[in-house]
């Protein structure tokens, strides 16, 4: 999920707890060439302040002005945008893409309760993903995070594929963690690869006991760790949402990082390192306890074989696999 969007419903939920008003402009349809996808979230204040987005500019101030009555008469509202190639045009929708907006007020009339909107944050705060569920027209509404649920099938197919849609006439909203990714070694490939994956929507660790390597001067605006890394990637926890890039080629560095993403859940796990290099890898992480089905996870050496050589072709190399991992899992080489 885009950046904006992992801050929607916090947004929402703080303006309501401080007494201004609120309300969630949701994409849950599109068709043809729309700029933001299902799922895609604007947050509305009652002082028409906004976070997030649902067309990338192009009818947010309909939005708004429909936000601002929804929350003034409380009663949910479906917006359509973009019917004809001029119209479409007219609001900034190419090649005549529609989109079906779902304005819905918080805490008043037939809105979203509060008490919801504080499960779902705490649900993301968490990192647990979860699907709220709303049905358009009687706006009945609930989260499905688990089997007890008789959603809980579409939902969790819908969170596995990180998209949002519906199910029957139930619009199933996916709130995903948000991207981490995890990149061992502050070399000059990370420094191209960290702005790069920060732009695909992830949020970005560098770990590097090396300060010098470290550093905010190198690494500005990114979290470092100077931690051992197999402590570091311990205090992270990572996850299924998670990938980790080791990049260092020093096996004091790398290895340690390896083995704790080989024991987590890390949908990505790339190794900078010739073929040669690999395999020596592979018999030290062999000879260490590390089984074969786990070895086998490792996308070493790293990257899409598009014949990368500067470092910033590496970065880029490195973050086409880790979007073909996240995007078609079943897909390895």
């Amino acid at each position: 999920m885009p950046a904006e969007h992992e801050s929607s419903p916090e947004a929402a939920l703080a303006w309501v707890r401080a007494g201004r008003g609120a309300a969630l402009a949701t994409v849950i349809e599109t068709w043809g060439s729309a700029p933001r996808p299902v799922g895609a979230q604007l947050a509305v204040g009652g002082d028409a302040s906004m976070v997030g987005s649902v067309s990338g500019g192009c009818v947010e101030g309909a939005v708004v002005a429909e936000a601002l009555e929804a929350l003034g008469d409380g009663r949910p509202r479906l917006l359509d945008f973009g019917v004809s190639d001029a119209e479409a045009f007219a609001v900034g929708l190419a090649c005549g893409g529609r989109i079906r907006v779902m304005v819905e007020p918080v805490g008043v009339g037939q809105g979203v309760e509060v008490a919801l909107l504080e499960r779902l944050v705490a649900a993301r705060a968490g990192r647990n993903g979860v699907v709220c569920a709303v049905r358009p027209g009687s706006w009945d509404r609930r989260l499905v995070d688990g089997p007890g649920d008789s959603l809980w099938s579409q939902a969790e197919a819908a969170l596995a594929s990180d998209r949002s849609g519906f199910a029957g006439d139930w619009f199933l909203g996916v709130h995903n963690p948000p991207l981490r990714l995890v990149v061992v070694g502050a070399v000059h490939i990370a420094q191209a690869l960290v702005p790069m994956a920060r732009l695909a929507g992830y949020d970005v660790t560098v770990v590097d006991p090396r300060e010098a390597f470290a550093s905010a001067a190198r690494f500005p605006e990114t979290t470092l760790s100077h931690d051992w890394p197999d402590v570091a990637l311990a205090g992270l926890g990572l996850d299924a949402r998670t990938g980790v890039v080791t990049l260092t080629h020093d096996p004091k560095l790398d290895d340690p990082a390896i083995a704790a993403a080989l024991g987590s859940a890390s949908f990505y796990i790339g190794c900078l390192g010739s073929t040669r290099t690999h395999a020596k890898r592979v018999e030290r992480l062999r000879a260490a306890g590390v089984e074969d089905a786990a070895l086998a996870r490792i996308h070493a050496p790293v990257g899409a074989d598009i014949g990368a050589s500067a470092p910033a072709e590496i970065a880029v190399a490195i973050l086409a696999q880790i979007t073909e991992r996240l995007r078609r899992p079943e897909t390895r080489r």
